[in-house]
């Protein structure tokens, strides 16, 4: 009897269960039991996982306290996912029990749902995918909840969650509306309210409306239940202060934050004391206090991890007070601490550099750019300015390294013998005295490490409980003490060698190397050993004595007086460009007068004295006006009838200007560039730039230079050439003249691009490399005779410069295409011609521009030909090389294309007239001869 009634109960209990896990029943028994499961277990543990997500997400966003917080601490990343690749394994086990408890535990009935805990399912899917940023699907996670669920109590978690998806979305407008009607709909203030404030804040931030976003976060402020929060919120809220320019409002807000001491997270009470110390009065504040305050929060062990703010700020305060030598240790105690503020660390580099330039020590200064500039954000404005600064320090490092090698090697090469000997004694000494104290730092480091694994039992617990860490692959500099294997520390293997023999002594590697062996093979390794000791010992012998006597550092000067005179020339020509870089760039004019100085002292060229001496006077009328008049009295007695001499005794500049005056050959050669003649003009205005050198005439020659290497060698010699003048004289007019060139006029011409447009004008192009050369003149003999012949008026002949080394003999006023083809058949093919050489025919707008960028090889390859065969100088090639005609549907379309290549060619003759060049060739140019 017993055992039948517990037969049915086991039935009546299977029953029951079977009717409890059906998803098809709209039962009591069936919807607690499905709720009960979906709360208690599958969400939790995804609930549980989102937690530790979003922990994770707030240690890997750092915020950026340089600029205003955003209310939220994830930041959206534009790295793109692979297919099934997440960001945190957290969100993706959040979003697999939400998937799974929906799955398994709906119980959509009749079209409504019957568990009570799928709206926090949805919420979960949501919020999950929201923190892996696919903001799509989890906006229709939330409207599926809003749809299906509008009595859920999580309504206006859910309505929250969307707004916010909608801002990732940037939607921020809708955000605004809806969060403002849920706001209204919200009759509790408590925890929700406050986040539904938050929300709205930020979409207010994103729409540039401070003024509503402060009145918002006041309410997130004052209803949120999380001290993180509010410590956050009220530092927000002294951000958007100080930015509306409340500093004392935006000051009182920092004192919130700093008074909530433990409550809030140490970061935001340290930038709060970063933030008050940016607001002090370093003139007339109180500096006791201000140093007792930052004194305490730098000797507090717990503001260790943020030592590199306090000590930034301690910087900044001495460099305020004139204090520089004791702000530059405090920069650099900022830079000692690791952290991951990059701008911190950048701002830290451009500070001292800013020092090591006030105090003139420009090379030191260029090192703290270079390292400011890496740890800057690129294409931004605060990197250009510091690179434009980098590349003016570029020639004073240049010049200083010079002169001081230079000057270095000299003087060493003036001692006696004796003193060279005891120089490089000296610095011998010196060399083994570093070497000693490093080889000791290097053992004891060694022992330290050693004894510290052994006392971890690391050397051999690690390679057999994590084989990983003994692969080769492993980063021994990763920090720490795990991941660090014994054998692949260079440092401990030796010292391990060391101390094995000599405890051992040398050992073959076999079985059972700790036995003794054979007395005769012992007698043979000992014999080898001793054999193998005695040649090291040698040849260590031999190194040391290489390494350190002074005959190895002897045999390494010049001995040739020619080439110590070489060298004090270019030292010389290094004093005297630091010295003008110093006064014209940087108006560092006792340091440019030392250098000029300096200079005179060293009996420079002829060609350097006089340019420094009238350096010397401009300056010394700044500086000290005895110094300047005895340096013009000097001027003219020493050099009474040079042009200097006339400019100081003519002050008002009324003295004759001969045709060798700077002024007179800098309009002989003007002229010449204007009729074309490129090569000898860039000869001769190198001549006059190293003949002139410290006139006021030289910035004129060399924008001069710049403009014809721009004709001979293209756009990218002309940038440099422009750059070069900007750099070097940029308080000329000149200077100025390039930098708008660099940045107005070289981008218009670098964006002209050959063109398949048709053309009302044409050319012949015959390959040349000089006018004068026989067959050049037979070819032009020849094509004058073809036009004689023909009665061809129209047509016109120039011999155009394309390079320093290459030229074309150019036919003009052909007004078609196939006009062009048919002369060139014809001097090609008839007896009274027979012209071998290979011609192009181009159309003129293209022509403009291939003098302009010197792309011939891009005009011959490109789809603009019809012959894919590349042509040599040398004429090669038999077919013509032809650009091609793209066939028109409409004559309409052929008119507005006839129109675009005007507007193109005229656009090319401004752009042209604006930097100063000649105009490109068109008819019979400017710059070839004409023929």
């Amino acid at each position: 009897m017993k055992t039948n009634t517990i037969k049915y109960l086991i039935y009546t209990g299977l029953l029951v269960f079977l009717i409890a896990c059906s998803t098809k029943r709209n039962t009591f028994l069936s919807r607690n039991s499905h709720a009960l499961s979906t709360k208690y277990n599958i969400l939790y543990n995804g609930e549980m996982a989102l937690e530790k997500g979003i922990e994770d997400v707030k240690l890997q966003n750092s915020d950026n306290f340089w600029e205003l917080l955003p209310i939220e601490r994830m930041q959206v990343t534009e790295e793109r996912m692979l297919p099934g690749e997440n960001r945190n394994t957290n969100f993706e086990r959040a979003e697999t029990k939400a998937t799974k408890a929906i799955q398994k535990h709906s119980m959509n009935i009749q079209g409504s749902e019957k568990n009570p805990q799928m709206d926090e399912a949805h919420l979960l899917l949501g919020q999950s995918r929201y923190y892996e940023q696919r903001f799509v699907p989890a906006l229709e996670a939330f409207n599926y909840v809003l749809y299906k669920y509008p009595k859920s109590d999580k309504i206006y978690e859910v309505k929250i969650w969307r707004e916010k998806t909608n801002m990732r979305l940037e939607n921020d407008a809708i955000a605004v509306n809806n969060l403002t009607k849920l706001l209204k709909e919200i009759k509790f203030k408590d925890q929700v309210f406050a986040d539904a404030n938050a929300a709205l804040a930020q979409a207010f931030l994103n729409l540039e409306e401070k003024d509503s976003a402060v009145a918002k976060i006041k309410l997130a402020t004052e209803f949120t239940k999380s001290n993180e929060e509010k410590a956050r919120y009220r530092f927000i809220l002294a951000q958007l202060y100080e930015g509306l320019g409340y500093k004392d409002s935006a000051y009182a807000k920092y004192q919130e934050v700093i008074d909530m001491n433990r409550k809030s997270a140490r970061q935001y009470v340290i930038q709060a004391h970063a933030k008050q110390a940016g607001q002090f009065d370093y003139k007339s504040g109180d500096t006791i206090a201000f140093l007792k305050k930052f004194n305490d929060l730098l000797e507090d062990r717990e503001n260790r991890p943020f030592l590199d703010v306090l000590n930034h700020q301690m910087a900044l305060f001495y460099e305020k007070r004139g204090n520089n030598g004791t702000a530059k240790k405090y920069y650099e105690a900022s830079l000692k601490k690791k952290t991951q503020d990059t701008y911190l660390i950048a701002s830290n580099y451009r500070n001292l550099a800013d020092l090591y330039f006030i105090d003139s020590k420009f090379v030191t200064a260029g090192k703290y750019f270079d390292s400011t500039l890496v740890h800057l954000k690129p294409r931004t404005r605060e990197f250009n300015l510091i690179k434009k600064k980098r590349e003016n320090l570029e020639d004073v490092i240049k010049y200083e390294a010079i002169a001081q090698t230079n000057d270095s090697i000299i003087s060493l090469f003036s001692m006696s013998a004796a003193d060279r000997t005891a120089y490089f004694q000296k610095h011998i000494e010196k060399l083994k005295k570093e070497e000693e104290i490093a080889q000791k730092l290097a053992e004891k480091e060694a022992r330290i490490k050693e004894n510290q694994e052994r006392s971890e039992g690391k050397i051999d617990s690690d390679i057999n409980s994590n084989p990983k860490k003994a692969s080769p692959t492993t980063n021994s500099n990763t920090g720490g003490s795990e991941g660090t294997f014994y054998f692949y520390n260079p440092t401990t293997v030796a010292f391990g060698q060391k101390e094995f023999q000599k405890i051992w002594g040398k050992r073959t590697l076999q079985d059972n190397w700790r036995l003794e062996t054979s007395p005769a093979k012992t007698d043979e390794k000992e014999e080898s050993d001793q054999v193998d000791k005695d040649s090291e010992k040698i040849s260590k012998e031999a190194v040391v004595e290489e390494r350190f006597t002074p005959d190895f550092y002897i045999k390494q000067l010049p001995t040739s007086q020619t080439l110590i005179d070489s060298l004090s020339k270019e030292r010389n020509f290094a004093y005297y460009q630091l010295g003008v870089i110093y006064k014209e760039k940087f108006k560092e004019y006792q340091l440019a007068a030392d250098k000029l100085e300096r200079l005179l002292q060293n009996d420079p060229e002829e060609r350097l004295v006089l340019p420094s001496m009238y350096n010397l006077y401009k300056i010394y009328e700044i500086i000290d006006k005895s110094k300047a008049e005895e340096m013009k009295t000097r001027i003219i007695t020493s050099f009474p009838n040079s042009r200097y001499a006339q400019i100081l005794n003519n002050p008002n500049g009324e003295y004759a200007e001969n045709s060798d005056s700077p002024k007179s050959v800098y309009e002989s050669l003007y002229k010449r560039y204007q009729e074309g003649d490129y090569k000898l003009v860039l000869t001769d205005t190198e001549s006059a730039i190293d003949r002139f050198t410290g006139d006021e005439i030289v910035p004129k020659l060399e924008l001069l230079k710049a403009n014809i290497a721009g004709k001979l060698a293209g756009l990218d010699e002309y940038g440099k050439a422009l750059n070069f003048v900007a750099l070097n004289y940029p308080n000329s007019e000149e200077g100025k003249k390039a930098e708008k060139m660099l940045s107005v006029d070289l981008p218009k011409l670098q964006a002209l691009q050959l063109s398949s447009l048709d053309s009302k004008n044409w050319k012949i192009l015959y390959r040349t490399k000089d006018f004068e050369d026989k067959n050049t003149k037979i070819l032009r003999e020849k094509i004058a005779k073809f036009i004689k012949d023909r009665d061809l008026g129209k047509l016109t002949v120039s011999l155009d410069i394309y390079t320093m080394t290459d030229n074309f003999v150019v036919i003009h006023g052909m007004n078609s295409n196939d006009l062009a083809v048919g002369i060139t058949s014809i001097l090609k093919d008839y007896k009274d011609y027979k012209v071998q050489e290979v011609p192009i025919i181009i159309s003129t707008e293209n022509y403009t521009i291939l003098q302009i960028k010197k792309n011939l090889d891009e005009f011959l390859a490109g789809n603009l030909t019809n012959n894919p065969t590349k042509p040599n100088w040398d004429g090669t090639i038999e077919k013509p090389v032809v650009q091609e005609q793209k066939p028109v549907q409409k004559q309409e379309q052929q008119n507005s294309k006839d129109n675009q290549s005007v507007k193109t060619q005229k656009g090319i003759e401004e752009d042209e007239g604006q930097m100063g060049l000649p105009p490109s060739p068109q008819g019979q140019p400017k710059s070839g001869k004409k023929g």
